[in-house]
């Protein structure tokens, strides 16, 4: 194991991941005052949440580095990290929920991009991105609801 390499993945996905919370953070009280579905998952959750899906994510993509970068599958990746980025500055920041729906529809599908390319590459670095998609439909549908209690 290339412990080095995989530090550097793991670092990007979480410097990503915390320049999301820039926006984030002010907006909590923001946050704190609109409608949301009952279930909704309680506050403290997401940052254990997120910093497990952004390591699980730089694991796999060392996994696919480990096997020599495709452009392809890297680019994939690239964008959904950014696409994951810019929810955050939609949502939070802009406190924009209908755009931050629109937005995250077409992160959900970035995500399922990636981890077939993940997966043609390396079946583990393309199966370890599951929990990350199936966290982003959750959010899907929170972020729908919160935009129909809220508009």
């Amino acid at each position: 194991m290339d412990w080095p390499k995989l530090i550097v993945c793991v670092l990007i996905c979480q410097v990503i991941g915390f320049a999301g919370n820039i926006a984030t953070i002010p907006a909590l009280s923001w946050y704190s005052t609109i409608q949301k579905p009952f279930f909704t998952p309680p506050d403290w959750i997401f940052i254990p949440v997120w910093t497990l899906l952004y390591t699980l994510m730089g694991i796999s993509l060392y996994w696919v580095w480990e096997r020599g970068l495709n452009r392809t599958a890297l680019s994939l990746f690239v964008i959904q990290l950014i696409l994951n980025g810019i929810w955050s500055n939609l949502f939070f920041g802009l406190k924009n929920i209908f755009y931050s729906l629109v937005e995250i529809f077409i992160l959900w599908f970035a995500i399922l991009l990636t981890i077939i390319s993940f997966y043609r590459i390396d079946r583990k670095a393309g199966l370890i991105l599951i929990p990350y998609l199936i966290w982003v439909s959750t959010a899907i549908i929170l972020n729908y609801y919160i935009w129909i209690l809220n508009a």
